[in-house]
Formats: structure tokens, C-alpha cells, sequence
């Protein structure tokens, strides 16, 4: 990061690393449990199911993408080995284990329940101190709460299936 960079940054810029690579072990792990949910999905509307979680997982890989590019420009380094998401992940990673859709969904909902937490709680931390990364994080929160939406539309759908 520049030295004026620096200078304007309101804030601690290590404890923003810190916070960007939780973010990013989210993202890794989110990623993986929609592309891994793609793959193993079994039940009622199975293909718009597929169709969503795959859309959603590069999403996710792209959040993480963005997120270690601040990393750099704040001078950080991004976690370099997966078993550091496991470390510092917020929101963790939900096994697959029953390939029902709508367990997939319930998995997938819980996630970006809490990615909407954590990208609210980054964006409340730097709104006025470092503008770059608060547009950054507005753009993500802005996915996530999207994906929230659609998982829970396709959720309604199949109750209305059902009955």
C-alpha cells in the first residue's frame, strides 16, 4: 500500500487483513459446499437446484478473488493453504452429507445468513475510513443477500409443488 494510501486509511490495516482473510476462508468454503452440492444433488426440482448452487459457487469464487486483491493493496497476505479457512473461517462449512435438496438448500441458507452478517459487520468497520474496501464489501453484500433470495424463492417453489 502507498504511503498516502496509508495515511488516509482511518484504521488499523492489519486488523482489516485480518477480517478481509476471514472473509475469504467464508468464500473458499462456500464455494466448495455449492460446487460439491451441485454435484451430489438428488430429489425435486434437482436441475434448478444445480443450476443455482453452480451460479453461486463462482460467486463465491470470484468474492474471494476481490478479497485477496485488498489484501494485497492493504499489504497482507491472503491465507495460503486451505487448512487455514478451517482456522479462520466465520461462518464454517456444512458437510453435503444428505444429497436432498432441500437439505442443500438449508445448508446454503445458513451460509449466506451468516456471510450477510459478516460483510455487514466489515462494512460498519471501515463505512468512512477506507472507502475501496467498503464499496468492495457492498458489492459482495450485495451478492449474498441476492443468494439468500434466490435459495429461499426455490425453496417456496417447492412447497408449492408439494402441495
Amino acid at each position: 500500500m502507498g504511503t498516502k494510501a496509508r495515511q488516509i486509511l482511518g484504521l488499523d490495516p492489519d486488523k482489516l487483513v485480518e477480517l478481509l482473510n476471514r472473509a475469504y476462508a467464508d468464500e473458499w468454503l462456500a464455494y466448495y459446499q455449492y460446487w460439491i452440492g451441485a454435484k451430489v444433488a438428488e430429489g425435486m426440482m434437482r436441475e434448478a437446484v444445480v443450476q443455482e448452487l453452480e451460479e453461486h459457487a463462482q460467486d463465491e469464487l470470484r468474492h474471494a478473488g476481490m478479497l485477496v486483491g485488498r489484501i494485497i493493496q492493504l499489504g497482507g497476505t491472503p491465507l495460503l493453504t486451505p487448512e487455514d479457512w478451517y482456522k479462520y473461517t466465520n461462518c464454517g462449512y456444512d458437510v453435503p452429507q444428505d444429497p436432498d435438496v432441500r437439505k442443500l438448500l438449508e445448508q446454503n441458507i445458513k451460509g449466506e445468513r451468516c456471510a450477510i452478517e459478516v460483510y455487514k459487520k466489515i462494512a460498519e468497520f471501515v463505512k468512512d475510513k477506507d472507502p475501496i474496501t467498503y464499496n468492495l464489501v457492498v458489492e459482495i453484500l450485495k451478492d449474498e443477500i441476492e443468494h439468500e433470495e434466490d435459495l429461499e424463492t426455490i425453496q417456496k417453489d417447492m412447497q408449492t409443488v408439494k402441495s
